[in-house]
């Protein structure tokens, strides 16, 4: 069973990472993926289970001891295993459904030109600087892939050359991914860890801020060399950043007003989640309610609009990107299966074995997001190592290991175009080459990737040392 298991999903890890050539959604092969892995455990478990303490004192509890080993296993995995699994999924998913709905909506009646149309700048190396720190701390905010398509539509607008226009949006990908990776809900991957209860608002910022901006620093200060003297606008007119006609009938006010409903409701999030300790998604939802109250009230006074320029959050939702909410369902859902199944718990053990340190553990999964999805990754890692109940291990709630997974698991994805969701969908956009970006982009972003981790190691084996 273990061997087939391992099979069947670096196959279908490999579909997953081959999706444009192969022209299959990587959302099916992960549904597919997950499906055929619960199936194989299922009729595996027999042999598994009975070992297991925690299906013990379920086989004899009152309501089950008289039922058969076949049919306690069927109970255990069907009303236990799977149910727990799907819960944990579920949190992530009902907060990225919300997020991505308050900044769909923010996004299609103009409220980010609150931000974007106060870069005026001509000099390219300004420019170059302002997208960079823009995007950093808008994606901690939003999320890296949002905040890469709203920048990716402001460089439409200011930057007329197409190679000068690829640096920029190089320098977006990079700074969307570090700026995701300070922040709880930055990127779907500390999003997980963040609900998971891996990493804490208390630890990812204050020790990850530091190394997340050197990793933008450094290659943007390397990359600035390329640009000289001012830059060249496209002549023709600048459109709306969101280009729904919504952005039109709504005022500057209510673009502002809903600009910081939107910001304020994913700020809220954390200190919403501390005071009631409550899962973040029911704050999510929480704000999203508040805002789509406050639109249908803002809607109820244009009677004189035509009803189909109105963006509602009903028309809004279809805008949410829903194969990459199936996409995370199906990795999710396999990866539990491999925990369940006792198979992350080895390669934990391979890892404790011959690489040993845990900053070596952490670098080395940051490159390998650089090739493959680091959802699956930081998800694995999730089930290789439990949270340990100490509070002095590294494993522990806001310890150093998940602390630092999060910055090589965000900022190791910018190293290659394809290494992220915002690199993929950059590409896409400006149709960048995957050769320039590595030849261009890849050894800087290498660079500061690598001297961040090294700042990260410097905070917690010498700085913070000191300071107690």
């Amino acid at each position: 069973m273990i061997a087939l298991m391992i099979v069947l999903f670096i196959i279908g890890y490999v579909c997953i990472a081959m999706e444009h050539p192969l022209k299959v959604n990587k959302a099916a092969t992960a549904l597919l993926l997950s499906s055929l892995l619960w199936v194989i455990y299922i009729f595996f478990a027999q042999t598994q289970l009975p070992t297991l303490e925690e299906f013990k004192v379920f086989a004899e509890s009152p309501e089950n001891v008289h039922l058969s080993l076949y049919e306690q296993v069927i109970a255990y995995v069907t009303g236990i295993q799977i149910i727990e699994h799907l819960g944990d999924v579920a949190q992530i998913l009902f907060f990225l459904i919300g997020a991505m709905t308050i900044v769909e909506l923010v996004d299609v009646h103009g409220g980010f030109s609150i931000i974007t149309d106060k870069i005026t700048t001509k000099n390219k190396r300004k420019l170059l600087w302002i997208i960079a720190f823009v995007t950093f701390f808008l994606s901690a905010i939003l999320d890296n892939l949002t905040t890469s398509i709203v920048m990716v539509m402001l460089l439409r607008k200011l930057v007329s050359n197409q190679q000068e226009r690829w640096i920029y949006a190089s320098v977006i990908i990079l700074a969307a991914n570090s700026g995701g990776a300070f922040s709880p809900i930055g990127d779907v991957t500390t999003i997980m860890l963040w609900i998971g209860g891996n990493v804490t608002t208390g630890t990812i910022i204050p020790e990850l801020f530091l190394p997340s901006l050197v990793s933008v620093v450094i290659p943007v200060a390397l990359l600035q060399r390329f640009l000289k003297g001012e830059i060249v606008s496209p002549s023709k007119d600048s459109i709306s950043l969101s280009g729904h006609a919504a952005a039109s009938i709504v005022s500057k006010n209510e673009k502002i007003l809903l600009f910081c409903l939107g910001v304020g409701a994913l700020i809220f999030v954390p200190i919403f989640k501390g005071i009631t300790h409550l899962p973040p998604f029911i704050g999510i939802l929480f704000g999203l309610s508040i805002i789509w109250i406050y639109t249908e009230i803002m809607y109820h006074r244009k009677k004189d609009v035509a009803e189909s320029s109105k963006a509602r959050i009903s028309s809004v939702l279809s805008r949410i990107d829903t194969t990459t909410i199936l996409f995370f369902l199906g990795i999710l859902m396999a990866v539990a299966v491999l925990q369940v199944s006792g198979i992350l718990s080895m390669f934990s053990l391979v890892l404790d074995e011959y690489v040993g340190n845990f900053y070596l553990i952490d670098i080395l999964i940051g490159l390998l997001s650089s090739v493959v999805d680091n959802v699956p990754l930081v998800a694995g890692a999730m089930g290789m190592y439990p949270i340990a109940i100490d509070p002095a291990s590294i494993y522990a709630s806001g310890g150093a290991f998940w602390v630092f997974l999060a910055y090589c698991a965000g900022v190791g994805g910018s190293i290659l175009i394809i290494g992220s969701a915002a690199g993929v969908v950059v590409m896409g956009l400006e149709k960048m080459n995957f050769i320039w970006y590595m030849k261009k982009i890849s050894l800087v972003t290498l660079l500061g990737y690598l001297i961040g981790a090294g700042i990260y190691v410097l905070q917690m084996s010498v700085i913070i040392p000191l300071l107690k």
